[in-house]
């Protein structure tokens, strides 16, 4: 086997290019893997994709408000909000609201944001100069769009250099907003309010991702109802979405993944050539 490296628009595309290419497992962008899919699909050769999400998290009225927080701040700016699991939309019933958006904006105001060796570092900086620019360029739409910063959203400066982003909180949004909709790949979140769990779920659904989701509730009944209809790959209750033990399998729905699943023992599956062969007796 040998390791090429280099520049993904390059060396990905001579791999497509290549028709000796016999199975591409790709991560990376929705936009990107349908190219990956199509010059696959032009050589016939076997494509497994993991790509976008926009990972809601349903936080109920009868939810633990402590644990709903703590599953929260991880699940959306834990690793500087740069997972592809990570939740990007709270969406909130009209009950806990307003005590949720208090307990949040608490919580955040002591995250520590710092250099990512610092053994007391909860939050690190953003990876580079382009995806700070592009989480500062949401923020900005959120406030363009009608949506309330409730915390956060500042550049910081720390004696290391590098690209310090405050997490930021917005509060008012709705599922129409592109805040809403697009993948940010950054520590910033939105609060979608709803009336009761039939809303809730609709909501959490009404993207072109699936993923991953999660629901902060103690009743069994809807822990239940949205494990089994929530469009995603993998469901979480009172958990963090981001963040899954590796023997179990990795993916999502819709235009959230494509093909075998990773991980666990459904990974060798695209690994792995199924041939039947008969033998005169």
């Amino acid at each position: 086997m040998n390791l090429v490296m280099g520049e993904g628009a390059m060396v990905g595309q001579a791999l497509l290019d290549n028709s000796d290419i016999d199975a591409v497992s790709f991560t990376g962008s929705t936009a990107t893997g349908k190219k990956v899919a199509a010059a696959s699909v032009a050589h016939n050769r076997k494509y497994q994709l993991e790509m976008g999400g926009k990972n809601p998290y349903v936080i109920l009225d009868d939810a633990d408000l402590d644990s709903a927080v703590d599953a929260s701040i991880n699940s959306a700016f834990y690793s500087t909000g740069q997972r592809c699991t990570a939740t990007s939309r709270f969406v909130v019933t009209q009950g806990i609201h307003d005590r949720f958006i208090a307990a949040m904006s608490a919580r955040m105001k002591t995250l520590i944001i710092d250099h990512a060796l610092k053994s007391t570092t909860q939050i690190g900086p953003v990876v580079d100069a382009r995806q700070l620019q592009q989480d500062l360029d949401y923020v900005a739409l959120g406030r363009s769009e009608g949506a309330m910063l409730a915390f956060g959203g500042e550049l910081l400066k720390r004696e290391k250099k590098g690209f310090y982003l405050q997490p930021a909180l917005f509060t008012g949004a709705s599922n129409q907003m592109r805040l809403c909709r697009e993948e940010i790949f950054g520590p910033v979140a939105s609060v979608i309010c709803v009336r009761d769990y039939e809303e809730a779920i609709a909501v959490a659904n009404d993207t072109p991702f699936g993923l991953s989701a999660g629901i902060a509730t103690s009743s069994l009944k809807y822990a239940t109802h949205f494990k089994r209809h929530a469009e995603v790959g993998m469901v979480m209750v009172n958990l963090p979405t981001a963040g899954v033990d590796f023997h179990v399998p990795f993916g999502g729905r819709k235009a959230s993944s494509m093909g075998s699943r990773e991980q666990g023992s459904y990974a060798a599956e695209f690994f792995t050539v199924v041939k039947t062969s008969y033998t005169a007796a």
